[in-house]
């Protein structure tokens, strides 16, 4: 029951934290529009947003909460506050330096994570001025995920899983209220990106503080808890983030496309978000402390179990979440963004990537679950060596879909990218998959041959439902219809699924953790 209160914790404030993420893409694109001005903006924010999940909430939380844990578990706390007094240290220093020698190199940077912003020299301009703006959310986001990481050690989830709702109501904020007030009004959202990475920070000081975690920094690299979280992180850099090296390559390709195929890909993106945070990321952040605690006590059943438990959930709800996104991506993106400088042709561009990615979504999901169940035991490489993998699947498919829609003339050539990302995806979560088989240490029992059945099953019927209810959607519609619709749409998909699971016997019971 504890993962289950965790995990319902984490997956609610995910869910305030996308359902407000949803309301502030909808503000962005009708005051910015999916155009050249937003295009600087994803691409100025993703690529600190990038090192963010590469060093902070990805190698970094990987690594130091296995690290961590066995402290925790093993040694008195006198010593885990001189691990997290070092870790601090450490962190704070490198943070800082890249911070600055990134602002430096903006001009470079940009350029080769958008090149093809290079020809038109305003574009480029706006790009490196707002990269500037928002790279130090990279340093206040690191200790964030640093102090986050030592919260979820010690069971607490609910302030890290709250904080990034801060986000998403400081850049409604700043598009709102403060971009009418600036010569440049998309830098509006720099300043907001800035403030929310402060207020991020400053919630989970005081919770830290009552803890008695809240240590002084001191730089200390030779510490043997620092030396050996710095060992499992430098490949772990690379595994735990093929998912955003991909997004980041897919940017690059798409700053060469026609104006507004870098939004359409971060709009398609941000719904695919939607079910991977809500599942996902909740299954990953609680489970990671858990299978670390029980590799420390070297309880290899409970192990097992527990990645049986989030695997479960996940097929539970990536599947249909992956029909969904697949059958009802027209109506979502018309209903939530398709207003203001946001057009038709938007909706139609966006929708398409959105079908796209979806064929991935069970696959991002799955990999949240079977990298912990690597990082757990400390095995950094192994994912490394699926994410290169990965990577070169990811590469091949961009070249060939890319060659293939310019060789027919297809004006979506947009979509290659999210047919990668989606091939990528599968390919990162089977190999995963295929050595945590291999090697015994997690692998699909003989309970599942039926649940396949149930599952496969409660998904068809589903689809039968939406097929049939969409005959009902009125595209022109007022906007607070058409959502309204949407709303009605998934609650009968959901519906039709949760009826079918249980005409075929399945429980919740059998959801329960062992």
């Amino acid at each position: 029951m504890a993962l289950w209160r965790s995990t319902f914790i984490v997956s609610a404030m995910t869910m305030l934290s996308r359902v407000l993420g949803l309301v502030r893409d909808m503000v962005l694109l009708n005051v910015f529009g999916a155009g050249k001005d937003f295009d600087t903006f994803v691409v100025a924010f993703r690529i600190p947003n990038f090192f963010r999940r590469l060093f902070a909430e990805g190698a970094f939380s990987q690594a130091f909460i296995p690290v961590l844990t066995e402290y925790k578990t093993q040694k008195l706390h006198a010593e885990v506050q001189i691990l997290i007094s070092r870790v601090f240290g450490c962190l704070l220093l490198t943070m800082s330096l890249l911070t600055l020698v990134a602002m430096i190199a903006a001009p470079v940077i940009i350029y080769v994570y958008a090149p093809g912003f290079h020809d038109n020299a305003a574009k480029f301009d706006l790009a490196v001025s707002m990269f500037r703006l928002t790279i130090p959310y990279l340093m206040f986001m690191s200790l964030t995920a640093f102090a986050s990481s030592i919260l979820n050690s010690y069971g607490s989830f609910s302030t890290p899983a709250f904080a990034p709702v801060l986000l998403n109501i400081a850049m409604i904020a700043g598009a709102w209220w403060l971009a009418p007030h600036m010569a440049e009004p998309i830098q509006a959202l720099g300043w907001a990106v800035v403030a929310a990475g402060v207020l991020q920070l400053a919630i989970q000081i005081p919770e830290l503080w009552r803890k008695k975690l809240l240590i002084p920094p001191k730089i200390d690299f030779k510490h043997e808890g620092v030396d050996r979280i710095l060992k499992l992180m430098l490949p772990a850099l690379f595994g735990v983030s093929v998912t955003q090296i991909n997004l980041l390559l897919n940017t690059i390709w798409a700053s060469f496309m026609q104006d507004g195929s870098v939004s359409w890909l971060y709009s398609a993106e941000r719904m695919t978000e939607l079910p991977l945070g809500l599942i996902g990321v909740a299954i990953g952040t609680v489970i990671l402390p858990s299978l670390s605690m029980r590799q420390a006590e070297q309880d290899q059943a409970k192990f097992k179990a527990m990645l049986d438990w989030a695997a479960k959930v996940i097929v539970l709800v990536g599947v249909p979440a992956s029909i969904a996104l697949f059958m009802l991506s027209t109506p979502i993106i018309q209903a939530l963004f398709q207003h203001g400088e946001f057009t038709l042709r938007d909706t139609q561009m966006t929708a398409l990537a959105l079908q796209c990615m979806s064929a991935g979504v069970l696959a991002f999901m799955l990999i949240k679950v079977f990298a912990p169940g690597f990082y757990a035991m400390q095995d950094t490489k192994t994912p490394v060596r699926v994410g290169l993998m990965a990577v070169a699947a990811n590469a091949i498919l961009n070249v060939i879909f890319i060659g293939l829609f310019k060789l027919i003339g297809w004006e979506a050539e947009h979509m290659a990218l999210g047919i990668a990302s989606s091939g990528s995806a599968l390919v990162n979560a089977g190999m995963l998959y295929y050595y945590l088989h291999r090697r015994n240490i997690y692998r699909f029992g003989r309970h599942w041959k039926k649940l396949f059945v149930q599952f496969a099953i409660a998904n068809i019927t589903m689809a039968l439902a939406l097929y049939y209810a969409l005959t009902w959607y009125d595209t022109q519609a007022a906007q607070w219809l058409r959502i309204i619709e949407v709303v009605i749409f998934c609650i009968v998909g959901a519906a039709a699924y949760g009826i079918a699971l249980l005409v075929t016997g399945f429980r919740p019971r059998h959801l329960k953790p062992e």
